[in-house]
């Protein structure tokens, strides 16, 4: 226990800092950052916001880029570094702050020795021009800092793919890496009965999913060319030992999994939820086939099907190559469901209808109609690719030759109608919606569209356009656009993939500007307390990365010093666009000034409000709490890690770690809720070994398995609203 709370307190400074480790932010899909505390619809407008860099690469990119920050680089100290693939069949590792020459980048390509990326002509196929190598979005493991991709290659004629398992600092292969992609499965193949996966036949296209420890790959066919199937085929995280195969259509043909480069969802119960496009459907008959259906994959034992919902006309779709697996789904928190419908989830394919769908009970098929499942809205858009997105009870889609939709959601209904359009229409392919945000509010669609167009719009009313690359084309141009890519969010910045580069967009102001104080744990601007832990969020603020090693804290770190009213404050993090510090514990109540030092030069400052408590809640990846034992139970004892509780008995100095033998307890009365029930506290106070970070011990409610909202409450100030999973 000891050793997990050290581990977790260090690593929870930066999670105020979000890493983005898969497809869309997390694992729902859902499309949504929603800890970014820099960018808001008032800063971001052609006068504040605009290119700031853009680093070359080799091949086009149509993976989205992915986002972790502090990572030590050998002999290059900490970045915050921004991960980049190609079809060229090459991994990028970019300082995410400053551009320049790649920290470390490595190819898997070797001509002399006759391995090759594959050249489009050899598929047939002209969707992916012109060359195939990367297509998907990788993903990360931030446990074990590695990166898993995998590449096509032709190596003197034959056809290759390999799923390749990268230490995210260096780059370099982890043990056992890399694995050849392979399987067999149970059906009617040619000649036999046993459907074999052929490497050339297929290219790995929807984003990686890690779940459980398993790194799991979805496959679709070139153009619809020659037999073929959806395979889903997972690797052990660490053997790289394939663990399951999974085939929509064992005995027949299609249905494969591409959905526009979505990678494929998961709730927290394990199950996979993928989407099949045209193919072979017997399912409802007894057969085994899945084609134009969604499709929920048990993962308790190998994999399997655990339920499927089908359109009530899936034969026109097939027929008209109207698949519904054009796109993935997003799953919904229970914020949009109702007591009957607790845990949704949505998509929609080229027919342009949008599926509202229980995934407790998916409806399977009805003939005549799709009146089983929760709601189904015809002609809502224009043909989907990739995903929709959600944020406040609003589903935002974007079809092709359609307008950016903003679809109100409550009591598990969508409005049939959009409460806000986005006043330009687009074309093949219509966009992939990204929402950055702070919590629940300051919320910004983006997307990028085939004109070449990086667009912010407010998410409240998208008839407001923020801005767009084209308002200042001479300095912001995005330079090329490749179909189904979403932009990336992250710590104040935005990150495109074109055909050549990494495009790179933020604050323009230089020097130590655009400054905002907030809780680190919850990104609350509104207040924050004595003794606790705040990030100071700008451009400029320090010349380098640097992660505080020792207690005390020191006081100047990576170039940089800050001071609140007067007084130095312990810095725990520094880079370019965020100050993780500890509010000295000796700040009075009021308004405080936090000013920044750069290389011994002030720089600026701003202020914030400071209260007696301001509880927050860490976060580790997406909404989910900082919480001791990972396999939380009910009745079960448990540690919260927050900050902002205020006064302890005994105190302790600024930048100075609790003891163990002589706890520090709370002055406030802390009380806390798990699933709007009492949680009964029976400690709270300062975490040993650390400074700044509390800790709350409770017992977990008696609570049915599921993941529920967990809060905090500090002399009578609620804190953030964080999600824990009682097993």
């Amino acid at each position: 226990m000891r050793k997990s709370l050290l581990f977790l307190a260090a690593a929870c400074p930066l999670a105020a800092q979000i890493s983005v480790l898969t497809y869309q932010y997390d694992l729902s899909r859902a499309g949504a950052n929603l800890n970014e505390t820099v960018l808001n619809p008032s800063d971001v407008s052609a006068a504040q916001f605009g290119k700031l860099f853009s680093n070359p690469v080799d091949g086009y990119v149509y993976a989205q880029p992915l986002y972790v920050p502090a990572v030590n680089i050998p002999g290059k100290g900490l970045h915050n570094v921004v991960y980049v693939v190609t079809e060229h069949d090459s991994v990028y590792a970019f300082d995410a702050d400053g551009g320049g020459a790649a920290l470390w980048q490595v190819s898997f390509l070797n001509p002399s020795g006759g391995v090759t990326t594959v050249p489009y002509q050899d598929t047939g196929c002209d969707q992916i021009t012109p060359e195939l190598g990367i297509t998907s979005t990788p993903v990360i493991d931030p446990q074990s800092g590695t990166l898993y991709t995998v590449a096509m290659t032709k190596e003197s004629g034959t056809y290759v793919h390999r799923l390749h398992a990268l230490d995210s600092a260096t780059g370099q292969e982890r043990s056992n890496s890399p694995v050849i992609i392979q399987a067999t499965y149970p059906g009617t193949g040619e000649g036999g009965t046993t459907l074999t996966f052929r490497a050339k036949d297929y290219k790995q296209r929807p984003g990686l999913l890690l779940l459980n420890g398993v790194v799991y790959t979805a496959w679709s066919s070139h153009c619809d060319i020659g037999p073929y199937h959806g395979w889903l085929i997972g690797y052990n995280a660490t053997t790289l030992q394939q663990v399951s195969v999974y085939n929509s259509t064992p005995n027949g043909n299609e249905a494969s999994f591409w959905t526009g480069g979505a990678a494929p969802a998961a709730d927290a119960a394990g199950n996979i939820y993928v989407v099949s496009a045209n193919g072979d459907f017997n399912y409802a008959s007894g057969g085994p086939n899945l084609g134009e259906s969604y499709v929920k994959l048990s993962t308790a034992n190998g994999v399997a099907v655990a339920d499927y919902f089908t359109p009530f006309n899936y034969a026109p779709l097939n027929a008209g190559d109207t698949d519904t697996g054009s796109a993935g789904v997003a799953l919904l928190p229970d914020a949009a469901g109702s007591a009957a419908h607790p845990h949704l989830m949505t998509g929609a394919g080229k027919e342009g209808r949008i599926y509202l769908l229980d995934r407790d009970h998916l409806g399977g098929w009805n003939s005549g109609s799709d009146s089983q499942i929760v709601q189904s809205i015809p002609s809502a858009i224009g043909s989907l690719f990739g995903n929709p997105a959600y944020f406040n009870q609003v589903i935002y889609f974007c079809g092709a030759n359609d307008n950016l939709k903003a679809f109100p959601i409550s009591q598990a209904q969508m409005s049939v109608r959009p409460s806000t359009t986005s006043a330009e229409s687009f074309g093949f392919p219509g966009c992939v919606p990204s929402i950055s945000a702070n919590g629940s509010s300051g919320g910004i669609v983006w997307i990028l569209e085939s004109s070449g167009v990086l667009r912010a719009y407010d998410a409240t009313n998208l008839a407001k356009e923020l801005y767009n690359t084209a308002q200042n084309s001479s300095r912001d141009a995005l330079g090329s656009y490749v179909k189904f890519t979403a932009p990336m969010i992250a710590n104040g910045k935005v990150y495109a993939g074109t055909q050549n580069s990494l495009a790179v967009y933020g604050l323009l102001n230089g020097g130590a500007s655009g400054m905002a104080v907030s809780n680190a744990a919850s990104g609350d601007r509104t207040a924050v307390s004595p003794g606790s832990i705040a990030s100071l969020y700008g451009t400029g603020l320090a010349p380098s990365t640097a992660a505080a090693g020792v207690f005390p804290l020191p006081l100047t770190l990576g170039g940089a010093s800050v001071t609140v009213n007067g007084t130095p404050a312990p810095l725990l993090y520094a880079s370019a666009g965020q100050i993780n510090f500890q509010v000295p514990p000796q700040t009075s109540i009021g308004t405080a000034t936090i000013a920044v030092t750069v290389s011994g030069s002030p720089a600026g400052a701003t202020a914030v409000n400071v209260v007696p408590a301001a509880p927050g809640i860490f976060l580790i990846g997406q909404n989910a709490a900082a919480v001791i034992p990972a396999q939380v139970s009910a009745g079960g004892a448990a540690a919260m890690f927050v900050t902002g509780l205020g006064a302890t008995s005994p105190s302790v100095s600024a930048g100075v770690a609790a003891s163990l033998n002589a706890l520090s307890t709370t002055a406030a009365n802390v009380t806390a809720t798990v699933g709007g029930e009492p949680a009964t506290v029976f400690f709270a106070g300062l975490a040993p070994g650390f400074s700044g970070l509390y800790q709350v011990n409770f017992f977990v409610p008696q609570l049915a398995p599921g993941t529920y909202q967990a809060q905090i409450n500090a002399g009578g100030v609620v804190s953030n609203a964080a999600m824990i999973t009682v097993h």
